[in-house]
């Protein structure tokens, strides 16, 4: 008798599901924040072990995914270009590109960007010249952090900035807090983006690739007086603990070795002055120097601190303006910490508006605790980045350690807007990305680990990744090998032990060149990198 009523109640609830499955399919994208710190050594930040302040940027590592084999391009201009392209070199196809900001304009999202561009040569135009955000403020590739001592804007290094393509100095800035200095600068300006980008009811995406920590090393007197005196035990005791706590807080492989401490043998960056390239046993160095040295490191840990405040701020707004829960918020790091020697005067030490001074390369091996070399190796500690994704409506908090790239991000973000990477563009094809979408391990998933996952400044030092297995090289010299699950501060090169596999990974990473039709230039040295 009651069979009849049922029919009525199946297609009703059947309605249901079909309105449900419509809604979803139509839901509101999330905003994605996309922040960047430059030159910012894997250690540097409390979640990987180091004793610099970071409480807001471990909030991200904490309260989302943390990636602990996140691989950059291990320079500013290469990370930067892969990170807009999805694509780690010049390749077939390669000048009809589509770039992330443009690709979320056409979803329907309100774009802006604050802080550095700086990008290859051959993605220059496609990331400058079109100019997809609706609002920026931008500067290209290194500017100091305060105006000069006499209150001017000029000089080799004063690089203008530019808001909406118009040319733009410290005096002129809208600030929240005099005197200027950049990453507030940069803050202050993201912030009222935020709020107008809001306003509008679209989903936003937001760009900030801070400068900080970059050299030249320069810091709030307040901050810097907060490390002082941390760094007198100096680099042998601060790299130690750093390994120690790594260890306690899951932030590196279990069968991690704190590889020795190196210094700087890039022969593309000479000369090098002095003791700066080198690494001395601390307790050898004379107490002056040791003062000296241990002002370098408290100058430079004063900017991450200042970084991570103004992180902190724009956590802070998304709270305020309601969108926290419903907000992406990737963090990551151009390439590991520079050990150059770009220094202008050495009379002049480092902090304040005059000097322009950058860190000794025994304090760079520190930043990339526990890995090996630099900022421009294909080594770790050139290329492993700090990533956390955060997005509490969706992703839950944990540790991943499966490799992912920053050619992964674009079709990432692209994955969760909604929205694919076109085929072709203005009738012409675009180029086959690098990357591929993260979002089942967001998820909680897994995905096939896409192959060859390249990194490295140039072919001179060139990393290639290829399951468990690297291949990588410093100088132009012969490829080295390395087992990285077994071995991943790469202390045990197996290129002799192992010929016929060396030879069999060159060429697949060779033969990827050719199919590509890729160009991967020797070219080392870019200014102000």
């Amino acid at each position: 008798m009651r069979r009849p009523l049922l029919q009525p109640l199946r297609w009703s609830t059947l309605a249901l599901c079909a309105l449900l499955a419509g809604a979803l399919a139509h839901a509101r994208p999330p905003n994605v924040v996309l922040i960047l710190a430059d030159d910012l050594g894997y250690a540097d930040i409390g979640a990987h072990g180091a004793e610099i302040h970071t409480p807001h940027i471990d909030s991200l590592a904490t309260g989302g995914l943390r990636f602990t084999s996140f691989y950059n391009m291990a320079k500013c201009e290469t990370t930067r270009a892969a990170l807009y392209t999805g694509l780690v070199a010049e390749k077939r196809h390669a000048a009809n590109a589509q770039t992330l900001p443009e690709l979320l304009k056409g979803a329907g999202y309100h774009t802006v960007m604050v802080g550095k561009k700086h990008f290859r040569d051959w993605a220059a135009d496609l990331l400058i010249e079109r100019r997809p955000f609706d609002e920026a403020l931008t500067f290209y590739g290194l500017t100091p952090y305060f105006e000069a001592a006499d209150g001017t804007w000029n000089g080799e290094w004063h690089r203008p900035f530019l808001l909406n393509g118009e040319e733009l100095v410290p005096s002129q800035m809208e600030l929240e807090r005099e005197p200027f200095y950049q990453t507030d600068a940069f803050t202050d300006y993201a912030l009222r983006f935020l709020d107008r980008a809001h306003d509008t009811g679209k989903p936003f995406f937001l760009y900030l690739p801070y400068h900080a920590p970059h050299y030249p090393l320069q810091a709030r007197e307040e901050d810097i007086a907060r490390y002082r005196d941390t760094y007198r035990a100096g680099w042998d005791i601060i790299r130690a603990e750093r390994f120690r706590r790594q260890r306690e807080l899951g932030a590196v492989p279990e069968n991690a070795r704190l590889s020795p401490p190196e210094g700087n043998i890039n022969r593309f960056r000479e000369p090098y002055r002095g003791e700066i390239y080198h690494y001395r046993p601390w307790a050898e160095i004379d107490a002056a120097e040791q003062d000296a040295l241990a002002l370098e490191m408290a100058v430079f840990a004063a900017m991450v601190d200042r970084l991570d405040g103004n992180v902190g701020r724009v956590l802070d707004r998304l709270q305020a303006l309601g969108v926290e829960d419903d907000t992406l918020v990737l963090f990551l790091a151009d390439n590991g910490s520079c050990p150059y020697d770009s220094n202008e005067d050495f009379a002049i030490p480092p902090g304040g508006p005059g000097s322009f001074r950058t860190l000794s390369a025994a304090w760079a091996n520190v930043g990339n605790t526990p890995y090996r070399y630099f900022k421009q190796y294909g080594h770790e500690g050139g290329t492993r980045t700090p990533f956390f994704a955060r997005w509490p409506a969706r992703i839950q908090p944990g540790t991943t350690d499966a490799p992912a790239h920053v050619a992964d991000v674009l079709p990432t973000v692209l994955d969760i807007a909604g929205t694919a990477y076109p085929a072709t563009a203005d009738g012409k094809p675009t180029p086959a990305l690098d990357g591929a979408s993260l979002l089942p391990v967001l998820d909680g998933g897994s995905r096939p680990q896409p192959e060859p996952m390249i990194s490295g400044f140039t072919e001179r030092f060139r990393a290639v990744r290829m399951g468990a297995w690297k291949i990588v090289r410093v100088n132009g010299e012969p490829w080295q090998l390395y087992h990285l699950p077994s071995d991943p501060t790469e202390l045990d090169d197996r290129a002799a032990a192992e010929p016929a596999l060396l030879e069999r990974l060159v060429g697949r990473y060779e033969a990827w060149i050719r199919e590509n039709d890729a160009v991967m230039p020797l070219y080392d040295e870019v200014a102000g990198g």
